[in-house]
């Protein structure tokens, strides 16, 4: 898996003819790790859903490795190497753990040509925590477990690029941080990052370069230590995480 450079320019986005996305306009290099953060209503969710090719623009584009995929759908994004993991409804509770894993590898087919076998055992190296449970339903397993399988069949088809949005939600902080382990696993295989989080610290520190955003606006891009050193940007903007 090798990453490859996403780019969003000045994107104006919403419902309805309302704007929520005000000429946002971020960058994820090949092979780096980008968190947007904020305060509820600040539009991070709209933003994601651009990204996975949920949400068509009205002003703006999509850039991928220099194509413009600003008009194409999620499926088209997946077949071009981008992986997408939702914050809910991202298992199939009824199926087991193998079985979404191979309906993973079988929805788009993995880049080059790589067998189920090769993909699954790839994978799974990333995801230790997971092995003993192939065999289980993956409705029966923890939040935590469940993340790990939703990133772990996201991963089958060897994407280049993986959109995560608010992977902790719901999970105690231990089991949020067991997550972000894995997370970092996933960036170290060579996989681009971006997510979205609520835990504004735990994203920042998983994450090399972070986005505040705030009522649709970009109101800081830089490095997530210079983030999380700013004092004034952590009370007016991003809580107490």
């Amino acid at each position: 898996m090798s990453g490859a450079e996403f780019r969003i320019e000045d994107v104006v986005a919403g419902y309805g003819g309302r704007a929520v996305l005000h000429g946002v306009s971020v960058a994820v290099p090949a092979g780096g790790r980008l968190v947007v953060v904020g305060p509820n209503g600040s539009g991070k969710s709209t933003l994601m859903r651009v990204v996975a090719g949920l949400l068509r623009p009205s002003r703006g584009r999509v850039l991928w490795n220099g194509e413009d995929i600003t008009t194409l759908d999620a499926p088209a994004r997946a077949r071009r190497g981008i992986g997408y993991v939702p914050q809910e409804a991202n298992v199939f509770r009824n199926m087991t753990v193998l079985d979404n894993l191979r309906l993973g590898h079988e929805f788009t087919a993995a880049r080059g040509g790589a067998s189920f076998a090769s993909r699954r055992d790839a994978v799974l190296d990333l995801f230790p925590e997971i092995v003993p449970k192939l065999g289980v339903p993956a409705g029966h397993l923890s939040g935590g477990q469940r993340q790990m399988v939703a990133m772990a069949a996201a991963l089958m088809p060897a994407p280049a690029f993986l959109a995560l949005d608010e992977p902790s939600a719901g999970l105690s902080p231990v089991n949020a941080g067991r997550l972000f382990e894995v997370i970092d696993r996933v960036a170290q295989a060579g996989v681009t990052l971006f997510m979205i989080e609520q835990n504004t610290r735990l994203g920042l520190r998983a994450a090399d370069r972070g986005v505040v955003l705030v009522a649709g606006q970009v109101r800081a891009d830089a490095p997530t230590a210079e983030l999380l050193a700013d004092g004034q940007l952590q009370r007016l903007y991003l809580g107490a995480h």
